[in-house]
């Protein structure tokens, strides 16, 4: 595994590293993943300040939870990988969002990021009182998959979307 790296929250101080993230994963054409990540960040402070309000539960959309954005910094403050937690869960969260939802760049995959992000945003979870965190990936996702059950995924029901495409759904205690 390469350099450490740590979770930090969103702040102006790292705007040119985050812009070269949200390029990349534009570039990629991938969906980008967590869906935070797709906020346009033109006004990078009113973005960031944002994700704050998102985290204190100020001006939610209706049915939407508190949450809180993290991003997955390394030593030389390159950007790899941003992580959403949400504070509690909604029926569609139960089902197919889970608490915790998370991205690695596609430059940076496959060098252990995905582990440490989500091992990292489960001590975050603990901390906001999570017992149990719930975290889902598509049954297509094999990476993730492993990902989930190296930080002590254990299986529950699976879910169906309209579309058909299966969700795994895994609870890691806390």
């Amino acid at each position: 595994m390469g350099e450490s790296v740590s979770l930090i929250k969103p702040t102006v101080d790292v705007k040119d590293e985050y812009l070269a993230f949200y390029q990349e994963w534009k570039q990629s054409g991938e969906q980008m993943v967590p869906w935070v990540i797709s906020k346009d960040p033109s006004d990078f402070s009113a973005m960031v300040e944002e994700l704050h309000a998102e985290e204190s539960g100020e001006n939610l959309p209706e049915g939407w939870v508190p949450a809180s954005t993290y991003w997955l910094i390394t030593e030389d403050k390159k950007i790899v990988g941003a992580v959403n937690i949400r504070h509690q869960l909604t029926v569609p969260l139960l089902q197919t969002g889970g608490h915790i939802g998370y991205g690695i760049r596609p430059s940076e995959r496959r060098k252990g990021y995905a582990t440490q992000i989500l091992a990292l945003s489960l001590q975050k979870a603990k901390e906001l009182g999570i017992e149990k965190a719930l975290v889902v990936c598509d049954a297509t996702n094999l990476a993730s998959e492993r990902t989930i059950l190296k930080n002590g995924g254990m299986a529950d029901e699976s879910f169906v979307e309209e579309d058909g495409n299966i969700v795994k759904r895994y609870w890691i205690a806390l």
